[in-house]
């Protein structure tokens, strides 16, 4: 187990069209460690996760294929890093059924996210109970080392170490373990906010999509909310939503200019407010992801390509899970 090398494992749920705060919070980071970490790079598209939430087939499929096309058009090299479906590597379920006959419910039971959904009043399918088990069986299979979460999910990451050393000490031994234990990496995600002033999410209908543009970008981005300081007088930005996200593309020299509109309340000599603000915003959006926009069109018109590369990467996931597995069948005694 020693003798494995550092591996990275990330996943990403394919429940909807993918926004800033996925970029942000996830994505820019998954693209920076396919050259920190070449050829150990393994993200999945969680299309099984996403069964929790999303039960339509066509839906999905093309949810999936939009997740894929996101990626590679953002600059994922399939020549440093994998991307596939959770569900070209069955190899997880099988593992998740060997988690769930050594991790008591009691563990199940007090995950965070899990609560949260209950909260918000979501249907508790066994499904989205077990969520927890086959987030760990993704990890696990592929003896990842580092998983990139952001803070609300580092829990999950706790449950997987759990997992591991459940498995480990049932059926291996402190001197040849199985499974790997694996280790959280908190990304520096800064907060992105929604249209609405929350967290951007895909559940709280408040998102911006990485792939908006024109007269579509604009509509969203005025929805942006905002306080009633007037046209021309100066603008509090410390709470201010637009001037936070206008923060993730600019320059520390072009946000400071921006700060001293917002304080003057005025921009060379003309009246300065939160409308000329979303409209820099909505410009720096368009001009961020122009090449990506360009490279996702082509991607779109060329499925086929995009099926290949997936299909690509999942050979090579599943021939680790496949490793793995057969590990685990000869320590439970089913192999």
């Amino acid at each position: 187990m020693s003798s494995l090398p550092p591996r990275v494992l990330s996943g990403v749920q394919p429940s909807g069209e993918l926004h800033l705060g996925n970029y942000f919070g996830a994505i820019r980071q998954h693209l920076a460690l396919q050259h920190e970490l070449p050829g150990e790079c393994y993200f999945f598209i969680a299309d099984y996760h996403a069964l929790t939430t999303v039960q339509d087939a066509a839906q999905l499929r093309k949810n999936v294929f939009d997740v894929a096309v996101t990626y590679l058009a953002l600059g994922l090299d399939l020549d440093k890093a994998c991307l596939f479906r959770q569900s070209d590597v069955p190899e997880v379920t099988e593992l998740t059924w060997m988690l769930s006959c050594v991790t008591g419910m009691g563990l199940l039971e007090r995950a965070h996210s899990y609560k949260a959904k209950l909260d918000r009043g979501i249907k508790p399918s066994m499904g989205l109970f077990t969520y927890p088990l086959l987030m760990a069986a993704d990890i696990l299979v592929y003896r990842a080392s580092v998983v990139p979460v952001g803070k609300d999910q580092v829990q999950h990451i706790e449950m997987a170490q759990d997992m591991a050393t459940y498995f480990n000490q049932t059926f291996a031994s402190a001197e040849q373990p199985v499974l790997r234990r694996p280790e959280a990496r908190l990304s520096e995600t800064p907060y992105v906010p929604g249209l609405d002033g929350e967290k951007m999410s895909k559940s709280y209908g408040n998102t911006i999509p990485l792939f908006a543009e024109g007269k579509a970008l604009k509509k969203l981005v005025a929805l942006i909310f905002t306080d009633s300081t007037p046209l021309g007088a100066p603008l509090p930005f410390d709470q201010d939503k637009v001037l936070a996200l206008l923060a993730l593309f600019q320059s520390p020299e072009e946000l400071e200019r921006t700060r001293s509109w917002y304080r003057a309340g005025s921009r060379d000599g003309q009246p300065f407010g939160y409308g000329h603000a979303k409209q820099l915003l909505a410009q720096a959006i368009e001009d961020h992801f122009a090449e990506a926009r360009q490279r996702r069109a082509a991607l779109l018109a060329a499925p086929d390509q995009v099926e290949h590369a997936l299909r690509r990467s999942a050979e090579k996931a599943r021939a680790l899970a496949r490793q793995t597995l057969d590990d685990c069948r000869r320590a439970t005694g089913l192999r």
